[in-house]
């Protein structure tokens, strides 16, 4: 039986501790995990994380697979310009791909197909494929253009999913509220997750 595998591309918008705590989880469900990494994400994570993710990606996927204690290959990071990568090809791809975050230029990018980079492709290709494609813009206020290029997005049968936590829950913390948006990305990628109390029920042990 084939591992499971998802690609997980980390943008320049504002929202490092959700790409984290995304990976995270994935990780801890032995999923393998493709990660595309813009160089104005890695902007983000040194100014929201402190965080410096090193430039060659064989270094980045050894960083993270130490930092969340990954078997192996769990992790593997992938540079922009790497087109012979399995995330480049509908043959190899894996069928589910996150943008977490996701920031409105990349958006404006996979909206009319531009593939310049890895991520514009990767995402080109779950596209094409009708895979499952997951955006999470994090962003305020949103123009008429952001707004114009989600529509356009979702008609395509992408999912747009802003990250926008809600209250219910009662959050007592920062990463309450992360957890809420993570928890309905993994809700949707199919993946059990217990972060979050669901509406009407009791609360569960996270993981």
């Amino acid at each position: 039986m084939a591992m499971k595998q998802v690609t997980l591309a980390i943008t320049g918008a504002s929202g490092a501790p959700y790409a984290l705590r995304l990976l995270e989880i994935l990780v801890k469900a032995d999923i393998d995990v493709f990660v595309l990494i813009s160089s104005a994400a890695k902007v983000v994570f040194a100014t929201e994380e402190n965080m410096k993710i090193p430039g060659k990606p064989e270094a980045a996927s050894a960083f993270f697979c130490q930092h969340f204690n990954a078997r192996e290959g769990q992790i593997t990071v992938f540079g922009k310009d790497e087109w012979f990568s399995p995330v480049a090809s509908g043959s190899a791809a894996p069928k589910q791909m996150v943008i977490c975050p996701c920031s409105t230029g990349t958006l404006s990018s996979v909206a009319v197909g531009a593939s310049d980079n890895l991520i514009e492709r990767a995402a080109d290709v779950i596209l094409k494929e009708r895979g499952q494609l997951i955006l999470v813009p994090r962003e305020m206020p949103l123009s008429s253009l952001h707004l114009e290029n989600m529509l356009k997005l979702s008609q395509m049968g992408a999912t747009i999913m802003p990250a926008s936590p809600g209250f219910y829950h009662n959050p007592q913390n920062i990463g309450d509220l992360v957890d809420f948006v993570v928890a309905r990305i993994l809700d949707h990628l199919g993946v059990s997750q217990s972060l979050m109390m669901r509406w009407g029920y009791q609360p569960s042990n996270k993981n």
